[in-house]
């Protein structure tokens, strides 16, 4: 007979993968976890489990097959959500949603592309994370979703076309990041709108995520003159007095701000073209999580 801690250690070798899927597919860290948790307890009562032989493969359809479970009924909960709905933001820099060497990993999971990827089905959603994300075959798709190589095809072609955007310019080296962010930051703690309205893109887009039960903007408020005006406004009356930290959050520069709130920055042409703002403290309940695990980790032995 098997070690029963021989199942939790067969599958923690394959949780950093189900949870990368499981996030991308839903925008959800909380539910990711809960999906994972669901994979596993379906993994360690299996009455089969030691004739599965490839117990990845074996894992990524059951995850992925729970998370079209579970993005059917968020979907009606995201219809009626007050205000605009992000994802819930992940600190990337210690490897939790995998490694985000190059441009195109950061894009993945980044802010802009989590809030397109709502425009898909669920199962549109599905293929494209996992071909894109995880360079999963058309084949292994069809096998993970139980539908033909052929249809995997047309639905991967759908979700590209749906989600095309124009194309993305010069973005700057995550080298340049905190240089970038603490000359942002000086600008709107200084409240010089002038050099602030200098530093943001003509059409600079201002998305903040408060789901009604937080004071925040219910509309995305565009231009640079009316970004720079609403944050210098809404930093002094709320975030004065909290502390600041620099962070990688989705593959992209942040701002923390005490445990109230993630600013995330995006950089066009050296200048931030966008910025997301998540304020709901249920969707800052994992990045909290990752804070404190990091602060133990830093802290007298």
């Amino acid at each position: 007979m098997a070690h029963p801690a021989a199942p939790a250690a067969d599958f923690e070798e394959h949780r950093p993968r189900m949870f990368g899927i499981a996030y991308r597919v839903l925008g959800s860290a909380a539910e990711a976890e809960d999906t994972v948790q669901d994979a596993f307890l379906r993994w360690s009562s299996a009455a089969d489990r030691d004739s599965i032989e490839h117990l990845g493969a074996w894992l990524s359809k059951v995850v992925t097959r729970l998370c079209l479970n579970r993005l059917t009924s968020a979907r009606a909960r995201r219809e009626e959500y007050v205000g605009p709905w992000l994802p819930e933001p992940v600190l990337t820099g210690d490897g939790t949603l995998g490694p985000l060497e190059s441009a195109e990993q950061r894009d993945g999971v980044s802010m802009a592309l989590l809030v397109l990827l709502e425009r898909l089905t669920p199962t549109e959603r599905a293929v494209y994370v996992l071909r894109e994300a995880f360079a999963y075959g058309h084949r292994e798709i069809a096998g993970l979703l139980d539908l033909s190589e052929a249809n995997c095809r047309q639905l991967h072609r759908r979700a590209a076309g749906r989600l095309a955007a124009p194309e993305r310019r010069f973005a700057p080296d995550p080298a340049q990041w905190r240089g970038l962010v603490e000359t942002f930051l000086a600008a709107a703690r200084g409240r010089d709108l002038a050099r602030l309205e200098g530093l943001l893109a003509a059409e600079a887009r201002y998305v903040a995520d408060g789901g009604g039960g937080v004071n925040a903007a219910r509309r995305p408020v565009v231009g640079r003159e009316a970004v720079a005006r609403f944050l210098l406004g809404a930093l002094r009356k709320f975030a004065a007095d909290l502390p600041v930290s620099f962070a990688e959050v989705n593959g992209e520069p942040a701002l923390v701000l005490g445990e109230a709130a993630v600013l995330l920055l995006e950089f066009e042409d050296g200048l931030v073209s966008g910025l997301w703002t998540v304020v709901n403290p249920e969707k800052l309940e994992f990045l909290r999580r990752q804070l404190s695990h990091s602060r133990g980790l830093s802290g007298p032995s």
